[in-house]
């Protein structure tokens, strides 16, 4: 009974946070704006997160599992399954400690390269 009470206060959030007003912004929003942040995550960046988390979660495991479940592309998948096996070779060599760092950079490096020229062109599985 959760989940459909949850998804409508989630919807109608979203919903409304898409009504405001036309005019001239106000409060943190201005602030936001004349600063210049950016309010969304690079796709490297959210890239580079999600394969590293699921690359942690995979090391010790036999196998790889649904790339959908792990809310990855197929792209991201393919980088995830290189992580793991360099991962897992770092740590017969050098330990846990080295194989987790190899996974925050194998993550970033592959993730950056990936979206160097933006979003990858395959559709969203790619």
């Amino acid at each position: 009974m959760l989940g459909p009470v949850l998804g409508l206060v989630l919807l109608t959030g979203a919903l409304a946070t898409g009504c405001g007003e036309s005019g001239p912004q106000s409060g943190a929003a201005s602030t936001r704006a004349a600063s210049g942040t950016p309010s969304a995550t690079p796709p490297e960046d959210l890239c580079a997160r999600i394969v590293a988390h699921w690359s942690r979660e995979v090391l010790d495991s036999d196998t790889y599992g649904d790339y959908q479940s792990m809310g990855l592309s197929n792209g991201q998948y393919e980088i995830l399954m290189e992580v793991v096996d360099a991962a897992r070779a770092e740590r017969k060599r050098s330990g846990e400690r080295a194989a987790r760092n190899l996974i925050d950079r194998g993550a970033r490096e592959r993730c950056t390269e990936r979206y160097r020229d933006g979003n990858p062109t395959g559709g969203p599985w790619s």
